[in-house]
């Protein structure tokens, strides 16, 4: 997995969902839903900033972050 603390805000991440949120409480779950993860190993595209550093550290054990294509 790529770490996030050490990319500069601005870059554009690719986050993926490999690891289902039920059973690690209703804050982690949200936060997946808030990133917009519905189902298992759906992607997103996002430009980084605090914000989402932050989202990504709290579920950081059921997503994989990359560097996305062109960034």
């Amino acid at each position: 997995m790529l770490d996030v603390q050490h990319i500069e805000d601005g870059k554009k991440i690719k986050i993926t969902l490999v690891k289902s949120p039920i059973n690690y409480g209703d804050s982690q779950n949200a936060t997946v839903k808030a990133l917009k993860l519905r189902r298992m190993h759906a992607s997103r595209e996002l430009i980084l900033s605090p914000n989402l550093r932050g989202m990504i550290h709290s579920v950081r054990h059921l997503v994989r972050v990359e560097l996305a294509e062109g960034a």
